[in-house]
């Protein structure tokens, strides 16, 4: 038996997978069970097999995009969703310790991808998010291009409710009072800033690194009627700490994951000092469920260069030095499945289009991302957590009954 037959049977024991090699021979693994799919590979060379046994998921990554490893029946999202739904990370069971050599390798790859300074930072941001709007327009929601977590308060909504949704539970939780000036860091095109300036009356800062986004979101900005109240600026956080700016509230949604963990003390110490004494800020990102970890070395290579995406634990860790009260903290279990699964739909019914734009590679690229990102939140150990800061234990209400209300209010409005 190969080692890679050796591993799948170990590892696909619900839900089947099927195997052609490039002689023609097929090997069968699992067994058909409720909820699990069946998924059928083929090997169009042997080269395809050795890249997985050399480096599994960059490996088999790279086969995919190569068309080494063509899916004969089902697709990647259910290739990956049969590997990871067959090792949850919730599983259940008895616990054990990560080996000390696998925490050390993990803290040294983390660290030296994670030095993520600004001369890095925009080189890093360019490489995702300045590949073109046009991209993000064939599967993003149409009315605030939200390239993050969506909030699903009830099955069967659509993605564009969903994200308005997800745009309110936010401006709930950050309390905001007319006439205030919120930051947002990581502003993407521009939807958050504009829906806080519509709907709650403030004025809007939104900083981002992409030329592509910081272009898009001012000329969405005037479409809106806002660019009296909303501001873009093609800035790095630390550059506007320095210039000694105040606002009573910030917002960062789904910017974090770029800091790296190298620079987390100096991001809550700019935002502590961006913060006024009575202000409050909502981080948005995507965590891990587990301790501290290491980006694989598909997302380092292909996706997010530079990215990391953090504990619970570290996250807390770094911003209490700055003494920045964590007020409130949710973990959105699986809404980010949910809305990659709708970004997955539309970029396959957008499948010709993105290889007009980009090509046939970069499209099995980016579904592979899609489908792994995907598996990692219905199976894996990624999560959203949304942390509510303040400076001051006197800034909000003394309990949680106001965030309702406001969501209540700004999603009747």
């Amino acid at each position: 038996m190969g080692i890679l037959d050796h591993f799948l049977q170990r590892g696909v024991r619900k839900g089947v997978l099927e195997v052609v090699r490039p002689d023609g021979s097929v090997k069968r693994f699992g067994t058909p069970t409720p909820g699990f799919p069946e998924v059928r590979i083929r090997f169009t060379d042997a080269k395809g097999e050795r890249r997985i046994l050399t480096d599994p998921r960059l490996g088999a990554a790279e086969a995919f995009m190569d068309g080494q490893l063509v899916i004969e029946q089902g697709d990647i999202m259910e290739m990956v969703e049969l590997i990871r739904a067959n090792a949850k990370w919730d599983k259940g069971g008895e616990l054990h310790e990560h080996t000390p050599f696998k925490k050390l390798k993990g803290k040294v790859v983390t660290l030296v991808d994670g030095i993520n300074k600004a001369a890095s930072a925009k080189k890093n941001i360019a490489h995702h998010y300045d590949i073109g709007n046009d991209l993000y327009n064939l599967f993003l929601d149409i009315e605030h291009m939200q390239y993050s977590c969506a909030y699903w308060p009830e099955p069967g909504i659509t993605l564009e409710q969903a994200q308005t949704a997800k745009l309110a539970h936010i401006a709930a939780k950050l309390a905001l009072e007319p006439g205030q000036r919120v930051l947002d860091i990581g502003c993407g095109w521009g939807g958050m800033a504009i829906y806080l300036a519509k709907h709650a009356g403030v004025s809007v800062l939104g900083i981002t690194l992409s030329e592509e986004q910081l272009a898009l979101a001012r000329e969405r900005a005037e479409q809106a009627g806002v660019a009296d109240k909303v501001t873009f600026e093609l800035v790095d956080y630390r550059d506007l700490a320095a210039r000694g700016a105040k606002f009573d509230r910030i917002v960062s949604v789904g910017m974090f994951e770029h800091v790296g963990q190298a620079q987390f003390s100096q991001f809550f110490k700019a935002v502590g000092n961006l913060l006024t004494d009575d202000g409050v800020m909502l981080l948005h990102t995507i965590g891990r469920m587990g301790g501290p970890g290491a980006t694989d070395a598909f997302t380092r290579k292909y996706i997010f260069p530079g990215g990391y995406i953090p504990a619970l634990s570290e996250t807390v860790a770094a911003s209490e030095k700055f003494r920045l009260i964590a007020t409130d903290v949710e973990n959105l279990r699986l809404h980010y499945a949910l809305t990659l699964r709708e970004w997955y739909k539309r970029c396959v019914a957008n499948k010709e289009a993105i290889v007009n734009l980009m090509d046939e590679r970069f499209y099995r690229m980016w579904i592979f991302y899609l489908a792994g990102a995907t598996a990692a939140f219905e199976s894996g150990g990624m999560c959203n957590y949304q942390i509510q800061y303040s400076r001051s234990r006197l800034a909000l209400p003394l309990t949680r009954d106001y965030i309702a209300a406001n969501e209540t209010a700004l999603l009747a409005g």
